[in-house]
C-alpha cells in the first residue's frame, strides 16, 4: 500500500488527508446523531408530568435544556409556557433553528469532501500523465513502462472515488437523519404547546 501511495505522488497526499478528515467525521457523526441521544425517549412525557405537578424550578429547566437538543426545544417552551400561543411558538422555532445548525454541523465538510475527492483524484492523475508523456524522449518509448505509468497514474483517480462514494453515502444518510429529528421534534413541540394552552391531553 506504501508502495503505491509513493508510485501515485505528491497528488495523493491531499486525498489521504480528506479521507483521514472524511473518516473521522463519519465516526462523530455517527457517535452524536443517535437517536436516544438527540430524541430521548419518554421526554415529552416526562415532561409533561413535572408541569402537571407545579413545574420547574430554574435548576430543573437548565438541566432539562442541557439533556439533549428536543429538551432544548421543550425548555424553550416551557420558558415562555405563560405567554401566548404565538409567542410561545415563536420561541420554540428560534431555538429549533439553533438545535437544526447544531445537527449539521460538520456535515457540510463531508459534503465537500465528497465533491472534491473526485476532482483532487482527476487531477492526481492528469499530473501523473504530464509527467509520464514528458518524461518520453522521441524515438525511445517504451510502451510497458508507458503502459506501467499510466495505470499508477490512475491510483489516484481511483483512491479519489473510493473517498467519495462512502463520504456521499453518509452525508446523505446524515441529511436525511437530521430533517427526521427536526420532524420529530417539531411534532412533540406542537403537542407540548397544545397541552399548556388547554387544546389537547
Amino acid at each position: 500500500m506504501f508502495a503505491i501511495i509513493q508510485a501515485a505522488g505528491w497528488p495523493i497526499w491531499p486525498l489521504l488527508i480528506a479521507s483521514i478528515i472524511a473518516l473521522a467525521l463519519i465516526i462523530e457523526r455517527l457517535y452524536s446523531l443517535r437517536r436516544p441521544k438527540i430524541l430521548p425517549p419518554g421526554l415529552l412525557q416526562s415532561v409533561l408530568t413535572v408541569l402537571g405537578r407545579g413545574g420547574y424550578d430554574a435548576n430543573g429547566l437548565h438541566q432539562l435544556e442541557e439533556d439533549s437538543p428536543l429538551g432544548r426545544v421543550l425548555a424553550a417552551g416551557i420558558r415562555n409556557q405563560n405567554a401566548s400561543r404565538e409567542i410561545m411558538r415563536e420561541a420554540i422555532e428560534e431555538s429549533g433553528r439553533m438545535v437544526y445548525h447544531q445537527l449539521e454541523r460538520y456535515l457540510t465538510t463531508l459534503g465537500t469532501i465528497a465533491s472534491i475527492a473526485p476532482l483532487l483524484g482527476l487531477l492526481g492523475t492528469l499530473v501523473g500523465m504530464i509527467d509520464i508523456f514528458g518524461s518520453q524522449s522521441p524515438g525511445t518509448g517504451n510502451p510497458q513502462q508507458l503502459a506501467y505509468g499510466i495505470s499508477v497514474a490512475l491510483y489516484n483517480t481511483a483512491f479519489g472515488l473510493l473517498i467519495a462514494i462512502p463520504a456521499l453515502i453518509f452525508w446523505r444518510h446524515f441529511r436525511a437523519l437530521v430533517d427526521s429529528y427536526v420532524v420529530d421534534m417539531e411534532q412533540q413541540a406542537i403537542k407540548l404547546v397544545e397541552v399548556i394552552h388547554g387544546e389537547r391531553r
